[in-house]
Order: structure tokens, then sequence, then C-alpha cells
């Protein structure tokens, strides 16, 4: 197959909610130490916890604040696209709905809850309520 081809192709809405279970496993593993530091950070002392809550606003060394919220953002958004994701995958398992209308309705409502309780939770997490 030539590249040109392979650029041509127009992938279904499930196949990008595919890829995207995939990419968002592999952003979970590549920031579990981020994960774990804050979990660590967060529940040592009451000392840690103070550094934990600075971290949002005053940033970790020479890392900003913005910076840490939008990996903290970017864990956000890979935890909610790979849990739906998944119950999505249980669900066609689990009834054998394996039909493309509802492949399409389930990879747009994957979507569309994933994103909007990521803008959700990261409206709480800058600070805009």
């Amino acid at each position: 197959m030539r590249l040109i081809d392979a650029l041509q192709y127009r992938l279904p809405l499930a196949g990008y909610v595919s890829i995207l279970h995939r990419a968002s496993g592999l952003l979970m593993f590549m920031l579990l130490p981020f994960v774990i530091w804050m979990f660590d950070t967060s529940l040592t002392s009451e000392i840690s916890y103070d550094a934990f809550t600075n971290a949002f606003v005053g940033g970790i060394g020479f890392v900003p604040a913005w910076f840490v919220k939008l990996a903290v953002l970017a864990l956000i958004w890979s935890y909610l696209h790979h849990f739906i994701a998944g119950v999505r995958h249980l669900y066609m398992d689990a009834t054998h709905s394996v039909t493309k209308e509802f492949g399409r309705s389930s990879a747009v409502f994957t979507l569309a809850l994933s994103l909007l309780l990521t803008a959700a939770l990261g409206a709480k997490l800058f600070g805009l309520y």
C-alpha cells in the first residue's frame, strides 16, 4: 500500500474511538510515575499535602503550574475516555451488539461524554467555578 492511499482512507468514528482508547491507556501508563508522586505527596503528611496543593499554584521546581494542570487534565481525559470506551466494549461483548449503527452511535456517545466530563472537570481544575 502506498502512503497516498493510506492518507485517503476514511476511518469510521468507531475506529477513532478504538485508537483513542489505546492512546489513553498508553498515556495513563506513561504518566503513572506522576500519578504515584501525586498520590504519595497528597497522603504522606500535612506538609507534603501543602506541597501537593502548591504544585497547582506555583508549579513543581522549574515546571510551571499551568503545565502541571495540563498534565492532570490529560490524565483526567485519558481516564474518562479509557473507562467509557472500556464500558462500551464490555457492553458490546456482553450483548453482542456489533451492528454498524450501534458502533457509530456508541462511538459518538463515548467521545461526547468523555469530552463533556473532561471539560467540566477541567473547568474546575483551572478555577472557572
